[in-house]
């Protein structure tokens, strides 16, 4: 049973880091890419609504384990006058078809996961060939001294931050799980302390 931290402080926690500015900038480069049939993997409060070019959007459907942070993010398409399906679930084990979705978003999200590898041969699953998965992510960075602080904090910082990995690997996760990774942007935030700040975004295809 989740911990009343887990309930109540960590969405609200992961709302408001999630939404600084050097993020929503970021987000803003990811986001009105998606097309067609949309999976927003780990919609997290609604914070990406904003962002969507809804014109290229055919549906929309948000997927989430914490319900607080579904209940902002049904509140956040209600706002906006956008009809959406937004359930509760891991993405270990989607509720979808295989090949459903044109296009899965996700934004701060493998970072805390429970099974990152079982969580993108799903993203594969869903996806229509040819459709494609957008990530921005943050994660393990490549300088040595940087993952050394990232390695000492992790373990607390997964108690804070509701699991939340500094050390996992981006690009590199999608590639052996069978994508063909375009990185567009990998590189550290301005004004985010390097353990924190390393980010990776861009997009990837099912290939074979």
């Amino acid at each position: 049973m989740a911990s009343w931290w887990d309930r109540h402080a960590v969405p609200r926690l992961i709302r408001c880091a999630c939404s600084q500015g050097q993020i929503m900038k970021a987000r803003s480069k990811v986001v009105p890419n998606a097309a067609g049939d949309v999976l927003e993997l780990g919609c997290g409060g609604g914070i990406n609504m904003e962002f969507y070019d809804w014109s290229r959007v055919s549906s929309f459907t948000g997927l989430d384990p914490s319900p607080e942070l579904l209940a902002m993010s049904r509140a956040a398409a209600q706002e906006r006058g956008i009809e959406a399906t937004i359930a509760g679930g891991v993405g270990e084990a989607m509720p979808f078809d295989s090949g459903r979705f044109d296009t899965v978003v996700t934004t701060f999200t493998l970072c805390s996961v429970a099974d990152q590898a079982a969580v993108l041969a799903e993203i594969r699953r869903v996806l229509k060939p040819g459709g494609t998965a957008l990530f921005l992510e943050h994660g393990g960075a490549p300088d040595a001294g940087v993952a050394k602080w990232q390695r000492r904090i992790e373990p607390v910082w997964k108690r804070i931050g509701g699991n939340c990995h500094l050390t996992r690997q981006i690009s590199d996760a999608y590639a052996r799980a069978g994508f063909a990774v375009d990185r567009q942007a990998a590189h550290y935030m301005p004004k985010t302390p390097r353990p924190f700040g390393w980010i990776e975004y861009g997009a990837a295809r099912a290939v074979g």
